[in-house]
């Protein structure tokens, strides 16, 4: 890996202001790969200059055909940098090998492509009429928006918000995570190659104190994070206070709901990326199975075997299947739970160690917790990691009382051979997202939480309109 020195501000590679670095470290290796630099707040305040100069200039009044080439145009210079983004991400996260390209890379040109053909729809105006009063609703974009992303989704966390927000007509500056800080250089280096126009997209890195100081600046128009609850509501409070609007895509504690008319085996196989997706670092990932009580036994059985069924190790290893977790703090913070779900009586029934190889690294198996309840840490709060609680219920009453019994409200699941009657019961979920026999969101549907996962939409038209804000023009009765 190489390091870096610049960044990437108003369509060049400039000098920091600071001779301040951060290091990138490989989970696997535990070594430094690279150094970049760490960006001070006179690297965000050109950063921010730049996109308000974007925004005053032809950008902000850009055709949405260019726009929507522009997206095109990225998604081109993306996939030609498929194999390297893809390697980079392995060294930062861990991620296997195997899934790298197909997991964290190969999604980036559907969607670039998906925003780019919703460009069209900001600029749609519409016409209101009540008896003689006339009026014209349209869509404005909301100018320079500040984009703070995670380490968990190197590149498609980035592209999660720079896409709808040049679909909206925005300018942006993206925060990335430090830990993923070599993947942000790629895109960047994608934007340059695809023509996106100067001041347009504009990369920084830094920690907390530079993603604050780019929340309160005082020439952004709109924030949208994606990370940790406590961050989220730190940088609501910031925004509230300057009536900035805000997205805010949080932390999870979803549930899967197994009913009681699908196969034992068959579902706890299909569970699978639900549980245990990169490590359990996924925000949606589902942490808590609910099974019906008579078949609970049964089902930590099998659930146990497709946790043992992962192979741990060297994430460059085509064999392995789960790599390490990003960083020392967050394996302490996965022991700390286990050891919490011990303590209050929970059952260990595979997992809860760091495996004997590789003899480096930030590794820790994938684990199956019997015999929780909701009173228990591991059943409420956000582990991040690949920690699974299976938890029995009476009946479906039961069980929507236990999916909802949570702080969190961002995603979970339903499992049944009606589709019909899951689709049904979904409605009784209080969570932004229930899928039906299988994991996650799509594209084209809003994306966002409730409760302690957040505020906003992204993804789908919502998404982009998120980057927009409406203006009634009065016409003459």
């Amino acid at each position: 890996m190489s390091s870096r020195s610049e960044f990437y501000v108003g369509g060049r590679w400039v000098r920091p202001g600071t001779a301040e670095t951060i290091e990138v470290i490989s989970p696997h290796s535990e070594q430094v790969i690279a150094t970049v630099p760490h960006g001070a707040p006179a690297d965000i305040d050109a950063a921010v200059t730049a996109a308000r100069a974007a925004m005053s200039g032809e950008w902000g009044h850009t055709a949405a055909s260019e726009r929507a080439n522009v997206l095109r145009r990225l998604a081109v210079e993306v996939l030609k940098r498929g194999d390297e983004v893809a390697a980079t991400i392995t060294e930062e996260i861990g991620a296997p090998v195997a899934d790298a390209r197909a997991v964290h890379v190969d999604y980036a040109e559907p969607m670039l492509d998906y925003f780019a053909s919703l460009a069209a729809t900001v600029d749609e105006m519409e016409h209101r009429s009540r008896d003689t009063e006339r009026s014209l609703v349209r869509r404005v974009p909301l100018g320079v928006a500040a984009a703070i992303v995670p380490w968990n989704g190197p590149l498609l966390s980035p592209l999660l918000k720079l896409a709808p927000a040049l679909a909206a007509g925005c300018a942006v500056v993206l925060k990335p995570a430090p830990e993923t800080s070599l993947t942000a250089y790629l895109l960047a280096e994608a934007a340059e190659a695809a023509g996106v126009p100067d001041g347009i997209v504009n990369i920084v890195i830094g920690g907390r104190e530079t993603g604050e100081y780019l929340v309160t600046h005082p020439d952004v128009d709109k924030v949208s994070f994606t990370g940790s609850t406590a961050a989220g509501r730190r940088i609501g409070a910031l925004c509230g206070e300057r009536m900035r609007p805000v997205t805010l895509e949080l932390g999870g504690k979803s549930a899967a709901i197994v009913l009681d008319d699908v196969d034992v085996e068959a579902t706890a196989a299909a569970l699978r990326s639900n549980m245990f997706s990169n490590a359990g670092q996924v925000c949606v990932a589902d942490s808590r199975v609910l099974v019906p009580a008579h078949r609970y036994a049964q089902y930590v059985d099998a659930i146990a075997a497709v946790a043992q069924s992962f192979t741990v190790g060297d994430p460059h290893d085509r064999a392995t299947t789960m790599g390490p977790l990003v960083a020392q703090r967050q394996l302490e913070r996965v022991e700390a739970y286990v050891q919490s779900g011990l303590a209050e009586g929970a059952r260990v029934v595979t997992g809860g160690h760091r495996p004997a190889y590789p003899d480096t690294g930030w590794y820790f198996e994938p684990t199956v917790f019997a015999d929780a309840d909701q009173s228990m840490r591991i059943a409420r709060e956000e582990i991040f990691g690949p920690v699974v609680a299976v938890l029995p219920y009476r009946d479906e009453d039961d069980a929507i009382r236990i999916a909802n019994d949570t702080d969190y409200g961002l995603a979970g699941s339903i499992w049944s051979a009606d589709v019909e009657h899951g689709t049904a019961l979904a409605r009784r979920i209080h969570s932004g997202i229930v899928a039906i026999n299988t994991f996650g969101g799509r594209l084209a549907a809003p994306f966002g939480g409730t409760k302690s996962s957040g505020i906003g939409y992204e993804m789908g038209p919502e998404g982009v309109f998120a980057f927009t804000r409406l203006q009634s023009v009065t016409l003459p009765g």
